[in-house]
């Protein structure tokens, strides 16, 4: 299965926790649990819950995190085009960015681990939920479906080929684990699944996620979350009736509106910061992990500055196009202005995404539930302050492309290109084998029961 999980229930060290409204848990730093005190009572199975939800965002054991940054940037730097150069000094992002990973790449082998690092969390908490108070066992149950089935989606995404390329009931992803691993023997090394299987355990996982978690939860994810999100793994699938169906009950829920400027949806000061964030990663100074803050601000903003924003992106962006303001430049180079808050949150899910979901799914089945797809393209654009579409130009290159230009350096570019079977550079299509991760050398090592991908 994975190597270096040891008995006990991980659970990163945490000072304080943030909750709804500026309230704090204090949870005291813990590594290691002893399996048979870790989740004896109540609060001891939603402190490890709160655990599976920093390991998310937190770096853990020098480990990677992961919605905090190496999944967004999985999505961009292989689904670059030279729209930026990557001028960093790592080269496990120089790997990434080129698209010549090795099977020794750190970020291949971090993702791997910390994603089923948080799984055995979730695990551990599914197993333990008769000690929760019956009246938060839905939520507590929820919210651990809900960590689990978005990175099995995350994982058959990065380590398996994309949906429909090729057979998606033999195409191996990775293996499903869905019990507690508390001590490591051989019959935890388990063959990788199938793209197929793995998809359908992140569609039960979500599904029963919506269905048991409230429509509030703070911080936390509550049930437009993993409506949210399963709205993506269907748009992966080309099943546009059931991604149109779940953003739309997002959208209908009057949860979540656009903010009225662009920026402020990125813009922690601004009154509107947060209306339009479904889902996400709150960054605190005890976390001190902002990858996306890391590689894409510059040092004027506390980043490296190694993601550098080229002419070939900024020309897409119409005349007038706000969106093409929401750059900067320090010393002779352009970066993008989504990320320069040091500790700012991360945006996993956004409503934006949402109504260009409705609107390509509507568009493709030539319905239209919620809006026409028109209105919710034309919503979109007239926030970015260019000129609505009329009937005789929208497309779905049209649409398409505001979800580029608007979703940009979110990290759903390759997989937008994946789904979309679209070059991803002038030398490499879309089911390029270097567009899929290897699994990682120390897991081939240890796991004789696993089959490396192609290419590699």
């Amino acid at each position: 299965m994975v190597r270096n999980i040891k008995k006990g229930i991980f659970i990163t060290a945490l000072a304080f926790v943030s909750f709804a409204c500026g309230d704090r848990l204090n949870v005291a730093p813990t590594q290691n649990i002893d399996e048979n005190v870790a989740l004896g009572d109540d609060q001891a199975v939603k402190v490890t819950l709160t655990g599976a939800y920093d390991r998310l965002s937190a770096t853990a054991g020098g480990t990677a995190a992961l919605y905090a940054g190496p999944i967004q940037l999985v999505g961009d730097f292989l689904g670059d085009d030279r729209e930026f150069v990557f001028g960093g000094t790592f080269a496990n992002l120089s790997e990434l960015w080129r698209k010549e990973l090795t099977t020794t790449n750190s970020t291949v082998s971090d993702i791997w681990l910390n994603a089923y690092s948080t799984i055995n969390i979730t695990n551990n908490i599914l197993g333990a939920l008769d000690k929760v108070n019956q009246a938060d066992r839905a939520r507590v149950e929820g919210e651990a479906r809900f960590i689990r089935g978005s990175l099995y989606f995350e994982l058959a995404k990065i380590y398996g080929k994309a949906w429909d390329d090729g057979n998606n009931s033999a195409n191996p992803a990775v293996p499903i684990v869905l019990t507690p691993t508390r001590t490591v023997t051989e019959a935890d090394n388990r063959a990788r699944n199938s793209v197929a299987e793995v998809y359908t355990q992140a569609i039960e996982d979500l599904t029963k996620a919506e269905q048991l978690m409230p429509v509030t939860n703070g911080i936390f994810a509550n049930k437009f979350a993993a409506a949210a999100m399963l709205s993506r793994v269907y748009l992966m699938q080309g099943k546009y009736a059931e991604a149109r169906d779940a953003a739309n009950r997002v959208i209908t829920s009057g949860r979540y509106t656009l903010t009225r400027n662009f920026a402020d949806a990125f813009i922690e000061s601004s009154a509107d910061y947060g209306r339009e964030h479904i889902f996400r990663i709150v960054i605190t100074d005890q976390d001190g992990t902002n990858a996306l803050n890391t590689y894409y601000a510059s040092s004027a903003f506390q980043g490296r500055g190694d993601v550098r924003i080229q002419t070939k992106h900024l020309g897409l962006y119409e005349a007038g196009d706000i969106r093409r303001d929401f750059f900067y430049r320090t010393g002779a180079n352009t970066f993008t202005a989504k990320h320069r808050d040091l500790y700012g949150d991360v945006p996993v899910l956004r409503i934006t995404e949402m109504y260009l979901t409705r609107a390509e799914a509507n568009f493709r089945l030539n319905t239209q539930v919620g809006a026409t797809p028109l209105a919710d393209v034309n919503l979109i654009r007239a926030r970015a302050g260019v000129l609505v579409l009329t009937p005789a130009n929208l497309s779905l290159d049209a649409i398409l492309k505001e979800r580029k230009l608007d979703l940009a350096f979110e990290g759903q570019q390759v997989h937008d290109l994946k789904r979309t079977k679209s070059t991803v550079t002038a030398t490499l299509n879309f089911n390029a084998n270097r567009l899929v991760f290897p699994v990682p050398q120390r897991e081939m090592d240890t796991n004789k029961s696993l089959v490396q991908n192609a290419g590699y």
